[in-house]
């Protein structure tokens, strides 16, 4: 960091300490921060803020602010506090509250850049915004519940988008967001017998759910757990989202159970099946897993004239194409595309050629929808990812539903400008291409 330091210079440069500050029986503990600051010197490194966190709700008082200041070598306004609120949302407020964006504009010089009326507005819009969302936090607000269905429920950080996806959808949706997290290896039939008491809790937190949520995952354990939640979703008309491998298992269920292929699975799970309902990319190698994936952005377009019936393209603005990152090697076999239609599967998205299947939709159901993408990766704040934000506002009622659908209708605006990504056409063109012409998704270099 130190050279890094050098190499852009000072003035381009700004280092923040964040340092605990701890409060034993109320008073305020400034020593830690002392030591790592005089620590850092010793890196050739001199915090130009220092970022006091205090574990409880009082903030920093002026008389430690004070003392870090006078021992610590810096101004009282390179100084703040960042106690326990309510939400992390609300931390950047209590930054701003304490003048560390004029700080930051000082200290950087980015007074010298021209700040034009347009970026003004926006500014302001979004800290508008902002703060309503804020506020909307502190009110009482109806539960909704949603059961994840997946197997790495133990390490609740390995979907940690999801999660934000879903906090972010439920701000929109003036909901409070309860979550129950469900191993879909206890849903199976064995843990009856193996484990009754987790099995019947897992089935009771499925069936009391508002919505259920199956995100990606790979390999066979737990599958026949979420497929049998999928079926429930299906079947009970519970508003249901699955992604990735959720996506694909949706597939597989309804192969099973809807067409009457009792052998129906997939490749992933036995590459000798006489039913493969998943199966290999033609490109990807089935030897070797390492670099092999679809990753990055890539276009999805939406069936023509589906804007007539389909929720998932009106939460997206009702848009004809659409940009999502994948991250799979697996694909639904094109050669049951047919079938599949036929019996009453709507697969509403599809890739530029039309050949690869991205996203499905029940039209009859009140909210059934899987997608071969991960939308977890590209949520935000004040935009949540539109599949979640249908969830959430499915799983809220009809009425939530209807409102949120409008709303994206009129004011839903794309992460990412069309303009700048690459047709994946050409990504996978048959002919040959001018000598040195290389084609790279943005989102991957």
């Amino acid at each position: 960091m130190r050279q890094f330091q050098f190499r852009v210079g000072h003035e381009n440069f700004a280092l923040i300490h964040v340092s605990l500050v701890p409060d034993m029986h109320g008073e305020q503990k400034t020593k830690p921060t002392q030591t790592t600051v005089h620590a850092l010197r010793g890196l050739g490194l001199l915090p130009d803020l220092i970022a006091c966190r205090l574990i409880v709700q009082k903030p920093l008082e002026p008389a430690t602010k004070a003392k870090i200041s006078m021992f610590c070598h810096v101004a009282p306004e390179q100084v703040v506090g960042v106690h326990d609120v309510s939400s992390v949302y609300h931390v950047p407020l209590l930054l701003q509250s304490q003048g560390i964006i004029q700080y930051l504009q000082k200290r950087l010089n980015l007074a010298s850049i021209k700040i034009t009326p347009q970026m003004q507005e926006r500014g302001r819009s979004l800290e508008l915004r902002w703060r309503e969302l804020t506020k909307r936090q502190e009110r009482l607000l109806d539960d909704v519940t949603i059961a994840l269905v997946g197997k790495y429920t133990d390490m609740q950080d390995s979907y940690m988008s999801v999660v934000k996806s879903l906090e972010h959808s439920a701000f929109r949706c003036n909901r409070k967001l309860k979550l129950k997290w469900v191993d879909a290896s206890d849903l199976e039939p064995e843990a009856q017998h193996t484990n009754p008491a987790k099995y019947h809790d897992a089935w009771r937190a499925v069936v009391s759910a508002h919505g259920i949520l199956v995100p990606g995952g790979f390999g066979v354990r737990g599958s026949e757990g979420m497929m049998l939640a999928i079926k429930w979703a299906r079947e009970q008309k519970i508003p249901f989202l699955g992604i990735c491998f959720g996506f694909q298992l949706a597939v597989v269920e309804w192969a099973r159970n809807v067409c009457g292929m009792a052998g129906a699975t997939s490749a992933e799970f036995d590459p000798s099946t006489s039913e493969p309902i998943i199966v290999f990319m033609p490109e990807v190698s089935k030897t070797h897993m390492g670099g092999t994936m679809r990753l990055g952005l890539r276009p999805t377009v939406f069936e023509e004239g589906s804007e007539a019936w389909s929720k998932v393209r009106k939460l997206y603005g009702g848009a004809g194409k659409i940009w999502e990152r994948h991250r799979h090697r697996y694909e639904v076999n094109p050669a049951l595309i047919d079938r599949f239609t036929q019996s009453g599967l709507r697969f509403v998205g599809k890739d530029e050629r039309g050949e690869r299947m991205q996203v499905l939709e029940l039209p009859d159901h009140p909210y059934f929808v899987g997608f071969q993408a991960h939308p977890e990766f590209c949520t935000r704040p004040l935009n949540p990812s539109p599949p979640f934000l249908g969830l959430i506002a499915a799983a809220s009622g009809q009425q939530v539903l209807d409102e949120q659908l409008e709303i994206q209708l009129k004011s839903f605006k794309p992460p990412h400008p069309e303009g700048s990504m690459v047709d994946e056409a050409s990504l996978r063109s048959d002919e040959p291409r001018p000598a040195g012409e290389e084609v790279i998704l943005r989102s991957e270099q």
